[in-house]
Formats: structure tokens, sequence, C-alpha cells
């Protein structure tokens, strides 16, 4: 059982789970988890543009979770509720300050996100470990920097895009090639669709639709996300253009479904409509969840995202034995 209170989190009201009224298990079930008896875990709620997350901090121990524990905490019904789940680990390198790890509502490990990027800042500052405003850290893919601004918005430097089509990855021989930037897919609908593809430290590919409101992204979202060319699936963006300095976007995420905001997606997306021609190098980006700027001067350079990031709730919840 639960107990539910209300906390103040800085300038708001939230709230928090306690303690369960009971920390006994059965001594069979403590045995499938000793370096964790209770399995009781301290969280922190967390949202960036609608984009929600579950943060945990592994900079003192490692909790040991499961993706079957990972896809407890992102349900919505008997969980926390979350698009990922963060993980805040010890620097494994002298050169940058924390690892970050994300894992996908599904349980499966991801390479990159990019509000969630922005919460992680927030959350290491909160809690104490760091009172730095501009932190270094390592994820799956390479190493970001992340700077908490004097007006409480977080800009992520998200490196340089990859458009090296084995390294998104890409399998262009299940494609067919429109230009050197664009790729025609067929879908298992009949739909044929012209997307641009690219990594942001996660896969994209990115469309431009009429409007995103009457997109089909729940029908071709999926198709997209398991195309065969894409060896290890892609979040499919749908973008609407509304002029060279701000689009519309919509976002099916790999493992997650479509979310309200995906920081990664609008990078691409902006990424992906510069190379078209179609925007200038900073661009507003308006989501279901919140509105995103997305900075790219082209080539090599670095692509910046600003937006906001919030804490929710902070609280505890224990695991199900049955997991």
């Amino acid at each position: 059982m639960w107990v539910l209170s209300w906390l103040k989190v800085g300038s708001e009201h939230t709230c928090n789970w306690a303690k369960p009224l009971t920390t006994e298990r059965h001594p069979s079930t403590a045995r499938h988890v000793p370096d964790n008896q209770y399995m009781r875990i301290r969280f922190t709620k967390m949202q960036g543009a609608g984009n929600d997350f579950v943060v945990l901090d592994e900079t003192t121990q490692r909790l040991q979770l499961t993706p079957a524990h990972y896809r407890f905490l992102a349900d919505r019904h008997f969980g926390v509720g979350a698009d990922q789940i963060l993980t805040v680990r010890p620097a494994p390198q002298p050169d940058v300050d924390f690892e970050y790890v994300i894992h996908n509502a599904d349980g499966g490990e991801v390479e990159q996100c990019g509000n969630g990027s922005r919460c992680f800042v927030r959350f290491v500052r909160e809690q104490g470990l760091t009172d730095k405003t501009t932190v270094r850290v390592k994820v799956h893919g390479g190493i970001i920097t992340l700077q908490e601004m004097p007006d409480g918005q977080v800009t992520v430097d998200m490196g340089a895009p990859v458009f090296d089509l084995p390294q998104i990855p890409f399998a262009p021989a299940h494609a067919s090639a429109v230009t050197d930037n664009t790729w025609q897919l067929a879908l298992g609908n009949g739909d044929a669709v012209k997307v641009g593809v690219v990594s942001m430290g996660n896969p994209h590919a990115v469309q431009v639709v009429d409007d995103v409101d009457t997109a089909p992204v729940l029908a071709q979202g999926p198709l997209i996300e398991n195309h065969a060319a894409f060896p290890k699936r892609v979040n499919a963006g749908f973008m609407q253009v509304i002029n060279r300095g701000a689009v519309r976007l919509r976002v099916f995420e790999r493992g997650a479904g479509e979310t309200l905001a995906c920081g990664t997606g609008a990078c691409a997306a902006v990424v992906t409509g510069i190379r078209w021609g179609l925007l200038d190098s900073r661009v507003s980006v308006q989501t279901h969840g919140g509105t995103l700027t997305i900075e790219w001067q082209g080539g090599d350079t670095s692509v910046r995202m600003t937006g906001p990031a919030t804490t929710v709730f902070q609280g505890e919840i224990t695991i199900p034995d049955t997991l």
C-alpha cells in the first residue's frame, strides 16, 4: 500500500508517494533481490515540455534493475508513469561529471534523450550532487554538455548530427534514394513516405507533413519505427513547416510511442529542414508539450537545444515481488 502526501518542491506544491505502511517481506522473496531486500525505490518525477521521466540516483549504489522493473516504473496504471527512466551514475572517466543512462518505457536501454538531458542537469543541481551550472555527461553515444541558464531554461550541446548511414544505423538496401539527403520508405500499409535520416545520438526519420494535427502519426509511426531500413528501430518525426524560423512537430518515439515532446526529435527535424533548404539556423519547435529552441550552423557543428525542465514530485515506490 502507498500513502499519498503533498510536498513542496521548489516553488510548487507537489505530491509524494510515501513509504509503504509495511516494509516486511516473506523470506523467500527477499532472496530474489539480496542486494536490495525490500526493492523500495526512491525516485523523482520530472518533465521537459511534457516529455515525462522517472529519475533515479545511482551515484552511491546500483539498484540492479531489470527491464521488467523499468517497464513497471514507466507503467501509468501500476507504476509511476513515464516516457523514459533516467539514471544518474558516477563519472566513469575523469573528463566528465556524471554518466547518464536512459531506458524507454518498454524497458530497453537507448542512446540518448534530449528532453531528459535538460531534466538531468536540473536534477543533479537540485539534489546537491553538483553546484556547477554547466556539466559534462557521458551518454551511450558520447559526451554532451548541459547548461542551466539564469532564466531557468536549460541548454544542451547535443553534439554534431550524424549522417553516415552505418552509424545511424540505416540500411539503404531497404529504401529508395530520392536525393543525397532524402529516402523513400515503402510501408506495410501501402503508404510511401519520403524521409531524412539522421542520428542525434539515436536514430531519426523525419518527414514533412501539411498539418501535424491530421498527420497519420499513430498509423505510420509504428511502421516506420520497425521498418527494415532501421536495424535498431527508429524515432519517426512528423514536421509541419510554419515559416523558416518555426515548425510544429509530433514524434512517435522508439519504444515509447507518441510523446508530448522529443528533444532529439526536435533536433533531428530542424537539422533535416535545414538540409532540405526549408529552415534557417535558429528554429522554434512547437510540440504538444511546449516549445523548444534549436540552433544549428550546419556541417559538423553542434546542435544546441534550449527548453524547460521541471521537477513534478518526489517519492518512493515498492517494486512487486512478482516481476
